[in-house]
C-alpha cells in the first residue's frame, strides 16, 4: 500500500513519520520547497520529542520520501491523507481553501480507486466538499474512477504526539463504505494492540468528534480558571478544590489546573469553529462563547497582577518572563498567552528579558527584538522588578531561590502555572502569587 500525505505542518508529519516506523512507505508532499529539501536531509521543521530521530530513521530505510508535487505521485498511490493547514477565517470559520485544492489535485491527476482521508480539522459538512470537488474535476476529464472519502481526525498532544500517535487512547475513522473501512483498519492494526480498537462512525459524527473533544477540554481549562478567580476573592485555595472535585469518580482530575489561560493550535482555533458551525445553523452555543470569553480575560490575569502589585506604575520596570510556547515540550506559539502579555508590557513600557528552552527562534519570526532574549532563566532575573512564569517547563520547576532573591532588583514572582511552593517563597522572602491561591507576600502589596 503506497500512501501519500499532503502537509508537512506538525499533524503531517507526525502522521507519516510514524505510519512509516511500523512499516509502511509514505510520500510526503509540502509546496514549500525548502521545507522539502530540509526533510529529504533529515530536519524536521517542528520541534517535537523524539520526532527527528524516527524521522532520519525511516528516510534512511526508504519508507519516507519527499516531494511538491502531488499530481507526479497520484498515480502511484492508494490512499491519499490530507493534512493541510485549516486557518480561521476573520468571522471564526475554517478556512478550507487548501483541502479543497487537495481534493481538486486528486481529481484531476487518480487513474486508478483511491480513498482520500481527511486528517486536518475540518467542520462537519466537509467531507461533502471535498467529494463534490473530486467528482467535478473527474467529470471534466469525462472519466469515471471510483473514490472513497474518509474522516480520521488527529488527536495529537504537543509535546507527547510520538507516544499518542503509537499507542492512541482512541482511532476514530469516519467511513460510508466497507472499502473505506477496510483499508483503515489495515493501516491502524499496528497501533490497536493495546487493546483499543478503531472506533468507526458515519463522517459527520468523526468530523464533529474532534471539536467536541477539544471544546470540552477548553472547557474544563475556562472553568478552573473561572473558580480559581472566586477562590483568590473568596479566600479559598483552586489547588485543594481541585483535589476535592478531581476525587470524583465522574470528574477526575485532568485539565482541572488553573493556568494563564490556554492557547495552542487547536483549542481556540477548534472552539471558534464549532462557535461558527451553530452560528451557521441557526444555534447558538453559549457555554463554549463563555469558554472563550473567560480564556481571553484570564490571558491577562498575570499582567493586572503585575499592575496591582505596582500601581499601575509599570514604565520603566523590569520584567523577566519565563517560557514563550503555549506549553511545554513544543516551541508552538500560536495563541499563546506569553503574546499577550508582552504586548500588555510593552504598551506599559516595560523592559522585557525573555527566556525559553526551545521557542526563542520562534518568538523572534513573530515579534522580533523587541524583547531582549537570554541564555537561561537566571540570565533574565538580572535586576528585575518582577519575574513571571507562563511555561510550565520541567527546567523551571526548582529555583535556587537565594540565586533568585540576590539577582533580582526586586524578588517578587508571578506564578502563572502555580507549580511554586507558597509557605517556602514565604520563608526566603520573595513576594509571591500565583492563580487561585491566597497571596503571600512580605509588605508590598
Amino acid at each position: 500500500m503506497k500512501i501519500a500525505i499532503v502537509g508537512t505542518g506538525y499533524v503531517g508529519l507526525v502522521t507519516a513519520t510514524c505510519l512509516a516506523e511500523v512499516g509502511l512507505d509514505l510520500i510526503c508532499v509540502d509546496i514549500d520547497q525548502k521545507k522539502i529539501d530540509n526533510l529529504k536531509q533529515g530536519f524536521s521543521p517542528i520541534y517535537e520529542p523524539g520526532l527527528e530521530d524516527m524521522l532520519q530513521r525511516n528516510i534512511e530505510k526508504k519508507r519516507l520520501t519527499f516531494t511538491t508535487s502531488l499530481a507526479s505521485v497520484m498515480p502511484d498511490v492508494d490512499v491519499v491523507f490530507s493534512a493541510v493547514g485549516t486557518p480561521p477565517d476573520e468571522d471564526g470559520s475554517a478556512d478550507l481553501q487548501y483541502v479543497l485544492d487537495v481534493a481538486r489535485t486528486v481529481g484531476q491527476n487518480m487513474s486508478k480507486y483511491a480513498l482520500v482521508i481527511t486528517k486536518s480539522t475540518v467542520p462537519v459538512g466537509t467531507a461533502k466538499l471535498v467529494s463534490a470537488a473530486i467528482q467535478e474535476e473527474l467529470d471534466k476529464r469525462g472519466v469515471n474512477i471510483p473514490f472513497d472519502v474518509a474522516s480520521n481526525p488527529e488527536f495529537l498532544k504537543e509535546g507527547d504526539a510520538i507516544n499518542d500517535f503509537m499507542k492512541p487512547d482512541r482511532i476514530v475513522c469516519g467511513i460510508n463504505s466497507q472499502k473505506a473501512q477496510d483499508i483503515l483498519q489495515k493501516i491502524y492494526n499496528p497501533f490497536v494492540l493495546n487493546g483499543h480498537p478503531v472506533i468507526f462512525t458515519d463522517i459527520a459524527s468523526a468530523e464533529m468528534i474532534k471539536y467536541a473533544a477539544n471544546s470540552m477540554l477548553a472547557t474544563r481549562i475556562s472553568f478552573m480558571n473561572d473558580m480559581a478567580n472566586l477562590c483568590e476573592i473568596v479566600g479559598a485555595d483552586i489547588n485543594m478544590v481541585r483535589h476535592g472535585i478531581g476525587s470524583d469518580s465522574r470528574i477526575g482530575t485532568k485539565f482541572l489546573y488553573a493556568g494563564a489561560g490556554y492557547g495552542g493550535s487547536c483549542f481556540p482555533k477548534d472552539v471558534k469553529a464549532l462557535i461558527k458551525t451553530a452560528d451557521n445553523n441557526g444555534y447558538s452555543l453559549e457555554v463554549l462563547k463563555a469558554v472563550e470569553r473567560v480564556n481571553d480575560k484570564q490571558k491577562t490575569i498575570l499582567f493586572d497582577k503585575l499592575c496591582q502589585y505596582y500601581q499601575n506604575n509599570l514604565a520603566g520596570k523590569r520584567i523577566a518572563l519565563l517560557g514563550l510556547a503555549f506549553k511545554p515540550n513544543t516551541d508552538d506559539m500560536r495563541e499563546a498567552p506569553s503574546l499577550m502579555l508582552i504586548n500588555k508590557m510593552l504598551e506599559a513600557k516595560c523592559e522585557i528579558l525573555a527566556y525559553d528552552p526551545v521557542a526563542m527562534e520562534e518568538s523572534n519570526r513573530r515579534i522580533g527584538n523587541c524583547v531582549t532574549y537570554c541564555n537561561n532563566l537566571y540570565e533574565t532575573l538580572q535586576d528585575a522588578d518582577a519575574m513571571l512564569l507562563v511555561t510550565e517547563w520541567t527546567e523551571f520547576r526548582i529555583l535556587d531561590l537565594c540565586k533568585v532573591k540576590e539577582l533580582m532588583r526586586k524578588p517578587v514572582i508571578f506564578d502563572g502555572r502555580n507549580i511554586y511552593d507558597s509557605e517556602e517563597m514565604k520563608r526566603y522572602g520573595i513576594d509571591y502569587f500565583c492563580i487561585g491561591r491566597k497571596p503571600e507576600y512580605t509588605g508590598n502589596y
